[in-house]
């Protein structure tokens, strides 16, 4: 398995038969290097999306309609760019399985908003969500953007994810303590990879508090286009 940071919230998620492009937001992406851009999307076999914020869906129709693969996410979000965009897609929701490429993708609940851009303003996108993507021996947790949940606590006990890719950059996600201490608490993860940080001085610019909030895990601070093996 490899995983591959896009930045922000971007990632190549390489897994089974699968190349997945979780949230991949590359256009305008200040940590992004656009040259770069075709290595990143290579041979990608399905985009998918934790919530309809731009920083999240950036690039996913243009890809999808480049590249004729599906946009998979919140059945609002995915029907409705499947009516107006005439995109492939496979929408389902919490608690729903489905198989892409032999990677188990679970939809588990997350704390945040979701919208797109409409004429006169944010326009409903369908509910803000996570991930449990299992395969390889292995499960990961994708939070997607959220603050610590109390739902957090069945989701370790239930789907055992051995890493995390955690949105942890403040502001607008839980920020690097409150992340350990929802690593420590709720889950046993073998390495935890932090994103939605750096991107912006809003944001985080290191995980130096993650890491002393987790001592005996492997945290791992990604860099763009570095590959991570598992």
């Amino acid at each position: 398995m490899k995983l591959t940071w896009l930045g922000h919230s971007g990632f190549r998620i390489e897994i089974e038969r699968a190349v997945i492009l979780l949230d991949p937001w590359l256009t305008g992406n200040p940590m992004f290097p656009e040259k770069r851009r075709d290595e990143a999307v290579r041979d990608a076999t399905h985009i998918l999306l934790t919530h309809g914020h731009g920083d999240h869906t950036g690039d996913a129709l243009a890809i999808a309609k480049a590249q004729k693969i599906p946009v998979v996410g919140i059945y609002d979000l995915v029907n409705f760019w499947q009516t107006s965009e005439r995109i492939e897609g496979i929408g389902f929701n919490k608690g729903g399985t489905v198989d892409l490429g032999g990677a188990k993708v679970t939809m588990v609940n997350a704390a945040h908003s979701s919208s797109i851009d409409g004429k006169s303003g944010p326009v409903y996108a369908g509910h803000e969500s996570g991930y449990m993507i299992a395969g390889e021996g292995h499960t990961i947790y994708a939070s997607g953007d959220t603050d610590i949940m109390a739902d957090m606590d069945w989701m370790g006990d239930y789907h055992r994810p051995d890493i995390g890719i955690l949105a942890a950059g403040g502001h607008f996600t839980m920020d690097m303590k409150r992340a350990a201490y929802a690593a420590k608490r709720y889950f046993d993860f073998r390495t935890v990879i932090p994103c939605h940080y750096r991107t912006f001085p809003l944001l985080a610019q290191d995980a130096s508090a993650l890491k002393a909030g987790l001592p005996g895990v492997r945290v791992i601070e990604p860099q763009i286009l570095e590959a991570i093996e598992l």
